[in-house]
């Protein structure tokens, strides 16, 4: 068992003050669900552990003004079932309710989840863990070691945003809701406060796939934002997995739609499930502007999403998956008014 000391700041700027002085080995934690087991499989080793889960304050949600507010504490429960967020934004609340078991969602957190890590079973077990079937190379926990998954078990790999170095799946739900209705995240650092935009703050894998987020060191979400939309009413997190509960997504589609009678006036898509992060098909967006939404459309326009997809030996059925499961949230979110 590796020691490591353990703070609790009773503020955002004294968290971000304790990790400066901490130095190497600091971790924030919030709801722990993922950083724990991280430390059990011997992918994390902080030296110093930062806990934030009770600042006051940062816990808070608003859905008043011009934007919905998340504190970044707020608990995945908590927002999945508030009634404003619930019934104007149901992509946001089924994008957690669809994210895991009733007892995770009562102790994650939604500023944390954004920072949950890959499943992909070289990366949890790889570099160097020996197993009954030896030893993974994997980029993200060991920069240059090479990526096991390429030319191995890959049916839960990405088939977009990928690269020679890395095909791990973004295993996120919510993100990709988020990612759908534009939304940003709140950080505070030892230079002040910013705001990243969702379709920035991941970072495709490239060559450097051990950096995954646009953070820089010692920075701490503190909220998320959505900007207020009318799409929000008409919208669906629809996913697909091997069982019905508690399973990360094979395939699962974001929409949030704008309509005329039948006729698409602006669509908000994002994909999970299918790629390196969660990912914003904006070419399908474009597909289905100004033009009557079928069954037929929505399908054809869905396959477009995936006209640069890479599959690799096992996961090519994600491809069709992918599109059908788009389209179906397509024809979900119009028939909600």
């Amino acid at each position: 068992m590796q020691p490591f000391t353990y703070l609790t700041p009773g503020s955002a700027e004294e968290a971000v003050a304790a990790y400066a002085e901490a130095g190497e080995g600091a971790v924030f934690v919030a709801g722990g669900t993922n950083l724990y087991d991280l430390m059990k499989l011997g992918i994390a080793r902080p030296s110093h552990l930062i806990d934030v889960t009770g600042i006051e304050g940062l816990d808070t949600i608003s859905t008043e003004g011009e934007e919905l507010r998340f504190g970044a504490n707020a608990k995945m429960s908590a927002v999945a079932a508030h009634d404003h967020v619930a019934g104007q934004y149901p992509v946001l609340s089924e994008s957690l309710w669809k994210a895991a078991a009733p007892q995770l969602r009562n102790m994650a957190t939604v500023g944390a989840n954004l920072l949950q890590r890959t499943r992909c079973l070289y990366f949890r077990n790889g570099a160097g863990s020996v197993s009954t079937v030896g030893v993974y190379p994997c980029n993200k926990r060991a920069p240059g070691s090479g990526c096991a998954a390429i030319g191995g078990l890959d049916r839960g790999q990405a088939v977009l945003g990928t690269s020679e170095a890395c095909t791990a799946v973004s295993p996120g739900d919510w993100p990709v809701a988020l990612t759908a209705l534009d939304a940003s995240v709140e950080v505070l650092g030892r230079d002040g406060a910013r705001r990243i935009p969702i379709t920035e703050f991941y970072r495709l894998p490239g060559s450097t796939p051990d950096v995954e987020f646009a953070l820089a060191p010692g920075e701490i979400v503190t909220a998320v934002t959505v900007p207020r939309t009318e799409a929000g009413r008409r919208s669906t997190y629809h996913k697909l997995r091997d069982r019905a509960s508690y399973a990360f997504a094979l395939a699962s589609a974001a929409v949030a739609l704008e309509m005329e009678g039948e006729t698409v006036r602006r669509a908000r898509i994002a994909l999970g499930g299918v790629a390196t992060v969660p990912w914003r098909a904006s070419g399908v967006e474009a597909a289905l502007a100004g033009r009557r939404l079928s069954r037929d459309l929505a399908l054809e326009a869905a396959r477009g999403a995936f006209a640069e997809a890479r599959p690799g030996r096992q996961n090519g059925f994600k491809i069709d998956l992918g599109a059908q499961t788009l389209a179906d949230a397509l024809m979900i979110a119009m028939d909600r008014a």
